[in-house]
């Protein structure tokens, strides 16, 4: 059921009413039975995935919190006799039986990710390996379907699970609020990845109509529809003529490509996530923002704290603070340090952590390499920013332009341009052809053709172009206002006619210029597949 649906907007219809109509005490109840049902119309059999996600964490959260409930009991019992060598011993074995608790629970569910998303790409690799020595040799396709947000919400569980074993919050003792808390249906398709202890609180609450919250909903996901419909789905037409024809579009249409593929991508991505944040808003729900003005960023490393927020954070503290201060990476800093230098031994972990979480985080987007390539490259480029520094530093210890319009725009626009480069790999077919295209834009030098009648071969007509600058610079004229606050906030203190005047001019502009076409069925959203 895609959000840009009839049959969503009539699936949250009813449960917006029925929300606010039963005992508030079971709206939590009314919540996990909307969450199911929202799941199941992908597939009821996908449901044994999710279940069996939930089941498992569930156990080994109880287990864990077991064994700190025997380790309390047993040292309070036994304070006065145990001596402190054997009371630290007898911790360190209760850590480590919940270790391999933990252990198991992330190798199940990871186990389960890896093998329905990745299954079929290892095979196909191997299968390229044999085809070298022996024609026609290989191994036959898994070609598994992969269930709906299976990357979301496992990652968002097994961030609660770790959470548990690390203590940061106690686990959550009924079944059924976890069994909410994983499935929640507005975040399994694209996001965000929550954290338990900050959506509990309002999840599980008991929730009173608040015209001004469902008010503010309702405008979060109303926006969200015109960044899909009116901005993304058209210029995906575009989007696809380009990349779906690399000998024939070339050159100047590989950089009209990228640009119309940034703009795309993010009225998509954000417009998915408003409507999720606005959904879980009309009903009192509070979900984490996942953007901050990415386009804005002036490095590509401020661009990742910006852009995807909630799976950066969760990359930074389940993966590359673990990992940089593990054992192993601790003993090869030292080693380094000592036959290599200081120089060399404090960048060993941070460098390694940082491939293998770039690493991760471009097969998390997609079984292919176009992705392994696209987050290699990111970390590519962060690292050698970081060596830059001591230079970046004495250039504006000379010059003095950083705190200057002029730079700040160039930084910007450097930016959205290497970020756009580097995203272009999402878009072709592989590697190759990718990198085949980046060389097009000097090979053929064709601005004449594209400006010559080369724009209206691409699907969209000149009413098209109209809308998307009217839109785009609505775009950036919400962006650059949310710098001083909320846009929903300032809206509420103009005049009722006003007000009221926006919301149906956005919405005619829904209705009136959204990209559906004939026999139109609404694209789902892009990160929907990762």
């Amino acid at each position: 059921m895609l959000f840009t649906s009839f049959h969503f907007i009539l699936f949250i219809t009813i449960l917006f009413l029925l929300y606010y109509l039963i005992p508030k005490k079971f709206q939590w109840m009314l919540l996990l039975l909307a969450s199911y049902l929202f799941y199941s119309f992908a597939g009821i059999q996908y449901l044994a995935y999710i279940l069996l996600t939930t089941i498992s964490t569930y156990l080994v959260s109880r287990q864990i919190n077991r064994l700190q409930e025997r380790q309390s009991d047993y040292i309070k019992e036994n304070k006065e006799s145990l001596t402190r060598e054997e009371r630290k011993a007898y911790k360190a074995s209760i850590k480590k039986k919940q270790k391999g608790w933990l252990v198991l629970c992330l190798l199940l569910n990871f186990g389960i990710l890896a093998v329905l998303k990745y299954a079929d790409f290892v095979i196909a690799n191997i299968n390229s390996l044999l085809g070298i020595f022996q024609e026609g040799a290989g191994l036959p396709f898994f070609r598994f379907a992969l269930p709906l947000g299976i990357s979301f919400y496992t990652f968002q569980t097994m961030g609660y699970i770790i959470d548990v074993y690390r203590g940061t919050y106690p686990y959550e003792k009924n079944i059924g609020k976890l069994a909410l808390f994983v499935s929640f249906f507005p975040q399994l398709i694209q996001g965000p990845i929550s954290r338990f202890d900050h959506l509990k609180e309002s999840l599980f609450a008991e929730h009173s109509f608040d015209i001004k919250k469902v008010s503010f909903g309702l405008q979060r996901i109303l926006w969200g529809y015109f960044k899909k419909l009116v901005v993304a789905d058209r210029l995906l037409i575009a989007v696809n003529t380009i990349v779906r024809n690399p000998e024939e579009y070339q050159g100047m249409y590989v950089l009209l490509g990228m640009f119309f593929y940034a703009i795309e991508l993010y009225a998509d991505f954000t417009g998915g996530i408003d409507i999720t944040i606005g959904v879980a808003q009309v009903m009192g729900i509070r979900v984490a923002e996942n953007f901050q003005r990415p386009y804005f960023s002036k490095s590509i490393t401020e661009y990742w704290r910006r852009w995807h927020i909630t799976l950066g954070t969760w990359f930074k503290d389940y993966m590359f603070y673990p990992i940089s201060v593990s054992k192993p990476m601790l003993h090869l800093s030292k080693f380094s340090r000592k036959h290599f230098g200081d120089a060399i031994g404090k960048r060993v972990p941070v460098y390694i952590s940082t491939i293998v979480v770039w690493f991760t985080t471009g097969i998390w987007h997609g079984a292919a390499w176009n992705f392994i390539v696209w987050g290699l490259l990111n970390c590519l480029v962060i690292l050698i920013s970081q060596e830059c520094n001591p230079l970046y530093y004495r250039f504006h210890q000379r010059f003095h332009v950083q705190h200057t319009f002029w730079y700040r725009l160039f930084q910007v626009g450097r930016t959205f341009w290497l970020m756009s480069f580097l995203r272009t790999l999402d878009c072709y077919r592989d590697v190759p052809t990718t990198f085949r295209m980046y060389g097009s834009i000097v090979t053929q030098w064709n601005m004449g053709e594209l400006f010559q009648g080369g724009l209206f071969q691409l699907g969209l007509g000149i009413s098209d172009y109209i809308v998307l600058i009217f839109s785009v610079i609505l775009l950036l004229k919400i962006s650059l206002d949310q710098r001083t606050g909320s846009i929903r906030e300032k809206l509420a203190k103009k005049p009722m006619v006003l007000r009221y005047l926006a919301y149906f001019i956005l919405f005619l502009s829904i209705i009136i210029f959204g990209a559906y076409g004939v026999g139109y069925d609404s694209s789902q959203f892009i990160y929907s597949q990762f």
